[in-house]
């Protein structure tokens, strides 16, 4: 059974404009599941769903969140507050605004272990210890006493990993984690993440705009677009055989380490705002495969292979089975 089962999910501004409709997706345990789309597309508002952490401005309107068969939709505030932070934890796109700015960084690891643990102080300040020791964070018995401001952005990606480690979850969620790295500690950073996932079985949901990082650490891959996933299959499947247009156009824009110098392709135009959604697929006014079906309505997640799904009435000469020329 999967860990993590997110079925039609759709989240709205309270004003009424759509930001996610009818996402779906899971997770086994053990599984990294990449989720990947330009800037816009509602990554980090999945994210976000998913821990019960909405902002109050945006709601959820439809769709089940399972975490081991549970509904935390259902469970309502509860439910996600008796979950978070021993199931599931998340780190933030930007560790320094997720971290207290004026408490000690290894008080805040131990607050999750009195708290979430039950641990006294003495033996919370020993694990804390332990944990920044096994996320590598160099001359860790005096960095438990560092304010995040003290740290680089890497080691406070740490103290983050850290964080969840001390709450034993099942699931984590990193929303863009490397972003603000550069490329020697981003290396660390996911060769940390998946030598932990071997050592304790943790499933991850992995948030980033970059295929790279994707290609490095991902099993799965889920592309989102205009809040709707465009497409979603195993890592190897999307890079070798990707059907749907906007995929097609992301793995293009790629820069290439070999060949002759040319200019870089891009994704023409621009991603829709939240509501300015088109009527049809979101992607068809960027798409150079579309024709007037396309503006009809938003095409259906359809499989088109094992464990392959894409939202697309034409996916690269791929003739749905029974649809009509």
């Amino acid at each position: 059974m999967a860990l993590l089962a997110v079925e039609g999910l759709n989240v709205a501004l309270i004003s009424g404009p759509q930001i996610l409709s009818d996402v779906r997706l899971t997770i086994a345990p053990g599984e990294t599941l990449g989720v990947v789309g330009e800037s816009g597309s509602g990554k980090s508002m999945l994210a976000l769903s998913i821990m019960g952490l909405l902002p109050r401005a945006i709601r959820l309107t439809a769709g089940r969140i399972l975490l081991d068969g549970d509904d935390l939709v259902a469970g309502g505030a509860a439910a996600w507050r008796r979950r978070r932070g021993r199931d599931l934890a998340m780190i933030f796109q930007e560790p320094m605004t997720a971290l207290n700015p004026i408490m000690r960084v290894g008080r805040q690891v131990e607050e999750v272990l009195v708290k979430r643990r039950n641990m006294p102080s003495a033996e919370a300040r020993r694990e804390a210890l332990a944990l920044f020791q096994r996320v590598e964070i160099p001359r860790a018995e005096a960095m438990l006493d560092a304010f995040p401001h003290e740290m680089s952005g890497g080691m406070r990606q740490r103290v983050m990993i850290a964080m969840a480690l001390a709450s034993r979850a099942r699931l984590l969620i990193a929303d863009e984690p490397t972003t603000a790295l550069d490329v020697t500690i981003q290396a660390q950073i996911l060769a940390l993440l998946r030598n932990l996932q071997h050592e304790t079985g943790l499933s991850i949901l992995f948030i980033t705009h970059d295929l790279g990082v994707i290609a490095e650490i991902a099993d799965r891959v889920l592309v989102l677009y205009g809040g709707r996933v465009a497409e979603t299959a195993s890592a190897r499947t999307i890079f070798d055989q990707a059907r749907h247009p906007y995929t097609r156009a992301l793995l293009s824009a790629v820069p290439k380490v070999t060949g002759p110098r040319g200019q870089l392709e891009s994704v023409a135009g621009s991603a829709p705002s939240v509501g300015a959604m088109p009527p049809g697929c979101p992607f068809a006014p960027r798409c150079p495969q579309m024709r007037a079906a396309c503006n009809a309505a938003p095409p259906p997640l359809r499989m088109i292979d094992d464990d392959h799904l894409t939202a697309c009435l034409e996916p690269f000469g791929y003739r749905i089975p029974g649809e009509a020329a």
